[in-house]
């Protein structure tokens, strides 16, 4: 019990510790901490609850593996962005792959949601725009406006200048404006 209510406890950098040092414990507590971020960001970063849920599982296998790479020279939830963003980048690869098998051997019965019904709520069609952004874009508008990252934090978890993500978020908003007055929602 004690152990218990130390790990519930602990900070991520301990846990972190811990669980390098192969403590399961410690990294059950970790990813049960940060499971709603890492499920957030993919649902917001695909759209689909199905498809963020099978990411965030996705993420807590490939964190096994991964966290003995964490450095700890930026914030856990930075460099767990990034992991999600890979992983949610490597579904859509997939799929696309598997669609492409699929059209090539003539098989259309598995077309799934190609018929999307446009979202009633102004807040989801703007998210659904997002989602139709170039991927560095995407990813820009996503850390600093879906998760409030600054735009120091964003470039860290892009791997770019924090220039960068300034002039990607500039580069959305133009495109975000075009999108949303051609569905009508400006």
């Amino acid at each position: 019990m004690a152990m218990m209510l130390d790990e519930s406890e602990a900070s991520d950098a301990e846990l972190i510790g811990r669980a390098k040092g192969g403590h399961r414990g410690a990294f059950g507590t970790l990813l049960e901490r940060h499971y709603d971020f890492v499920y957030r960001a993919a649902y917001r970063w695909c759209g689909k609850k199905a498809d963020a849920e099978d990411i965030a599982q996705e993420v807590c296998v490939r964190l096994g593996k991964a966290i003995r790479d964490y450095r700890g020279g930026g914030a856990f939830t930075t460099w767990l962005y990034s992991v999600t963003l890979n992983a949610a980048r490597d579904m859509m690869r997939k799929t696309a792959r598997d669609m492409a098998k699929t059209e090539a051997y003539g098989v259309h019965a598995l077309i799934s949601g190609a018929a999307s019904v446009e979202p009633e709520d102004p807040a989801e069609a703007l998210w659904a725009a997002v989602r139709r952004l170039p991927d560095k874009q995407r990813d820009a508008v996503l850390l600093v406006y879906g998760e409030g990252l600054s735009h120091a934090a964003a470039a860290e978890a892009m791997a770019i200048s924090e220039t960068t993500v300034s002039w990607h978020i500039h580069e959305a908003k133009k495109r975000l404006k075009t999108l949303m007055r051609t569905a009508g929602e400006v």
